[in-house]
């Protein structure tokens, strides 16, 4: 299905508009506004009204200023998160951000365990009913959190603000013997889930990202409405701000999920 997609987009004829294959769009993006989840010790989205009223010539105009940190709301990390000498936000190749993508459903462990985290086993489980994961494929994790969005607590365990509040949080995350699988045993081009860390919310060594970011696996961070697509078949557009030598960014994330 990618590769149909990919050729449907490429516009040979300028006389023809480009068809996309029939199927539902589904947004994976969060808002971004005042309640925008971010991580304890990075501040929240601002957004400031610069103008927005009647002009003296006699038309509307509106335009606002906004300050956010790289990481919250729907978000992109960059390698370069936590891996020296990898891909910064700007530079990951396109092809990593876009295709292709499975969706692995562990909300009935991980709504039950806020600590849960997403095993081999789980991968192996998925395999066992949809076959071997494709190559150049990219993963999405749901683990059932999206639906507690924006309610902090609820979502990420704490809505304490500050360095003291990063011991309180709980919330599911991607076991490091599992992103160790994914770079050792199969070819994946990037990974997401719905909560605000590809580690779970306890982990003080962050070895999952460091995995798979030493191999230049990006990763979505903050996905909604994972629970709208299939477990194969969508194709996901995984855009984020292009930040020059950005640690990751706002993302807008989108799937289509085509016909059967």
């Amino acid at each position: 299905m990618g590769l149909l997609l990919v050729a449907l987009l490429i516009w040979s004829d300028p006389a023809e508009p480009i068809r996309f294959p029939s199927g539902t769009w589904v947004d994976l993006t969060h808002a971004f506004d005042t309640d925008t989840v971010y991580w304890p010790t990075a501040g929240g989205f601002e957004l400031t009204v610069d103008a927005a009223g009647m002009t003296e010539k006699g038309y509307y105009y509106e335009a606002n200023s906004f300050k956010a940190a790289e990481h919250g709301g729907t978000h992109l990390d960059a390698p370069i998160h936590f891996a020296e000498g990898r891909w910064t936000a700007d530079v990951i190749p396109l092809d990593r951000l876009m295709g292709p993508a499975v969706m692995i459903d562990v909300s009935a462990k991980a709504l039950k365990d806020r600590d849960y985290q997403v095993s081999v086993a789980d991968f192996e489980a998925w395999e066992a009913q949809h076959g071997r994961l494709p190559d150049d494929i990219i993963v999405l994790l749901h683990t059932g959190y999206g639906k507690f969005w924006p309610n902090r607590e609820k979502y990420m365990g704490t809505a304490e603000r500050g360095p003291q509040a990063v011991a309180k949080l709980h919330f599911p995350g991607l076991h490091p013997e599992a992103a160790q699988w994914l770079v050792d045993r199969r070819a994946i081009h990037a990974i997401g889930l719905d909560t605000p860390s590809i580690d779970y919310g306890q982990s003080t060594l962050f070895e999952s990202h460091r995995i798979l970011f030493e191999k230049n696996i990006p990763a979505f961070e903050n996905v909604a409405n994972g629970d709208q697509l299939p477990p194969t078949g969508a194709f996901v557009l995984a855009l984020p701000m292009k930040i020059k030598d950005g640690s990751g960014g706002p993302l807008r994330l989108v799937a289509l999920v085509p016909e059967r």
